[in-house]
């Protein structure tokens, strides 16, 4: 494992350039530079400073050392089904939920609903693929059918429901929020 690079990775990933991570860890811009290059190797009291001001743990931090997956088939995929509530999810990345973007499928039958949702600081976009969809945003509604796009903040409740008489089917891509 290249230490280093991932501690960079890590670094650029917050946000923070060398002199900001040195600041925080009360280290010299110039050893974190070191550090980088696998040109020098921190205590291990160092090295736990470093993990919390970045974000991460131990496990977690060696454990993303295996090769990230970039390809995921049909296999990987975790489905849930509510006929009562006529939805069927299929998570298309199976740990998406430790990532910052969460992509799944979405189909709504006829008269299906999604779970409503509490305000958050998540993002959201939706592609609708099949049918007709109404995104029930606050107060507000809006309606989309297969090639429209929507994309929006979700600091209001939200809900999705079918609008049409047959399946309603889409791609979501939601953030995670932080709160």
């Amino acid at each position: 494992m290249d230490i280093g690079s991932k501690i960079k990775s890590l670094r650029l990933k917050n946000g923070l350039t060398q002199e900001e991570l040195g600041e925080r860890t009360d280290l010299s811009k110039g050893f974190i530079s070191q550090l980088e290059r696998d040109m020098n190797s921190p205590s291990i009291e160092t090295f736990f400073t470093l993990l919390e001001v970045l974000g991460t743990t131990p496990r977690d931090f060696f454990e993303d050392a295996e090769t990230a997956k970039v390809i995921y088939s049909s296999k990987d995929h975790r489905i849930f089904k509510d006929d009562d509530a006529g939805f069927e999810v299929d998570w298309l990345i199976p740990t998406s939920y430790k990532k910052e973007m969460e992509p799944i499928y979405l189909t709504l039958s006829a008269n299906g609903q999604y779970k409503k949702f509490e305000p958050s600081r998540a993002e959201t976009f939706i592609y609708v693929l099949e049918g007709k969809v109404r995104l029930v945003l606050g107060d507000e509604e809006y309606i989309a059918v297969a090639g429209d796009s929507i994309y929006f903040e979700a600091s209001q409740h939200h809900q999705l429901y079918n609008a049409g008489p047959e399946k309603c089917e889409m791609i979501i891509t939601a953030t995670h929020s932080y709160l």
